[in-house]
């Protein structure tokens, strides 16, 4: 996610229950001393995360709650924003000076496969911890585990959702039944309809991103990648479906493109669109234009037609807990175990005062997990968006996520430019081969 959306989540914290989902992008702040974690048996555990609204935050909570039963537990919480906790994570490797880790840090989900094959030296494996990771969606899991081996908790929740006004589709006489469990066929002629009846496009995004086609790639369980980690762009039967969608989009006129991520979150609160399909992190910027409460709604996604394993849901960011090598192992497993994979009290606590939403299942079954959203119509949406996670499709992010998305965008850049599709994946697939050194 990006870092002006995230502002903007945070600042739609102060809603009641307000989803300030934005923890999955690069925070800013200050960086820490960089003083290492270690087992030394003194009861405190060292923690790097960015963002003191939500991550720091949801931190502190889960201290209090640890603390109930272990008194004298301390974190030291280091705040360090993803692209810091990235480059220090790289240089500790490289030194081998793995003493200077924390005993835990916060791993955007699409870069832990790679940090764990390229740096396994710095993780500790979880496989063995009281944490039962059944509790959590099978896909949000596998983002942190690599050769059958868990190393990470999953955190915040990534899962997507399609968010509709509900107001502008009354207008065009459909409902959001109307677009649940539908095809992206379907979406784009309910769409071109909404367009002629009422002359708003139903969806908005940035030109160059291939954010919405990565989306649509993973609801069928596909990857750019296979199980051994090569690139999969050419000959690649989702992808291909999900481009030629995401072009006869734009085509249509039913999804606008814009050139920036201010802009992209200017169209869904100053109505000039519809809808939107992304993590569900964005209702927090949506809720931040208080004159829309209760003018929206949301339902699952769009499944992608004709296409093998094609499902209506899917995610996009999110992060998970890592437990380093360096760390009192043993505490850190249990001070995770008891907090994040469970406890409700913590969860009941940090998703109205940050709009954190869980990833851990059994939070979903809480009162505040059901409690009715009046600026959605009045939908026990949290509870719903969990359950949405359950049925996320698995898949292979591999150690390569970021370039192989990159050089997608590139390509479905070029081919909404007139480039030829099967010629403009063949540079993509090239460019990730240069970069992996095949």
């Amino acid at each position: 996610m990006r870092t002006t959306a995230r502002k903007l989540a945070v600042m739609a914290a102060v809603l009641p229950l307000g989803l300030a989902l934005a923890a999955c992008g690069g925070g800013g702040g200050s960086t820490a001393s960089g003083e290492g974690g270690g087992g030394d048996g003194d009861n405190t555990l060292t923690v790097w995360a960015w963002d003191p609204a939500f991550n720091i935050y949801a931190l502190q909570e889960a201290e209090k709650v640890y603390q109930q039963e272990n008194p004298d537990f301390e974190l030291d919480i280091q705040e360090v924003p993803w692209e810091d906790v990235q480059t220090r994570l790289t240089t500790l490797a490289q030194s081998q000076e793995t003493g200077e880790l924390p005993d835990i840090f916060l791993m955007q989900n699409n870069a832990f496969q790679k940090n764990v094959l390229n740096y396994p030296d710095l993780f500790s494996d979880l496989s063995g911890s009281d944490v039962d990771f059944s509790e959590f969606p099978e896909s949000v899991v596998a983002y942190s585990t690599v050769d059958g081996t868990n190393y990470g908790v999953p955190f915040d929740n990534g899962t997507a959702i399609t968010a509709l006004r509900t107001d502008v589709l009354e207008q065009a006489g459909y409902t959001v039944d109307d677009f649940t469990d539908i095809t992206w066929d379907e979406f784009i002629t309910l769409g071109e309809d909404v367009l002629a009846k009422t002359g708003q496009p139903l969806l908005s995004g940035q030109a160059g991103s291939a954010d919405l086609p990565v989306m649509m790639l993973q609801s069928a369980g596909a990857s750019l990648f296979d199980e051994e980690g090569n690139p999969t762009i050419v000959d690649n039967d989702a992808l291909t479906a999900a481009i030629d969608t995401y072009q006869r989009l734009v085509e249509t006129g039913v999804l606008v493109e814009v050139n920036t991520w201010d802009e992209y979150i200017n169209t869904l609160v100053n109505d000039s669109v519809a809808a939107t399909v992304n993590g569900v992190w964005i209702l927090g910027s949506i809720q931040s234009a208080e004159d829309q409460a209760g003018k929206w709604a949301i339902t699952n996604v769009p499944s992608l037609d004709g296409v093998q394993g094609a499902t209506n849901y899917t995610a996009n960011g999110g992060s998970s807990w890592a437990i380093s090598s360096n760390a009192d192992v043993e505490l850190a497993q249990d001070f995770l175990a008891k907090t994040f994979a469970g406890s409700s009290e913590l969860y009941d606590t940090i998703l109205p005062g940050a709009g954190a939403l869980a990833n851990w299942i059994p939070a979903s079954e809480s009162d505040v997990y059901g409690e009715p959203q009046e600026f959605f119509g009045g939908d026990a949406i949290y509870s719903k968006v969990v359950g949405y996670a359950e049925k996320v499709p698995s898949n292979n992010t591999g150690a390569y996520y970021y370039e192989g998305r990159d050089a997608v965008s590139v390509a479905i850049t070029n081919i909404m430019n007139g480039a030829d599709p099967k010629a403009a994946l063949e540079e993509a697939q090239s460019t990730v081969e240069f970069a992996m050194g095949s």
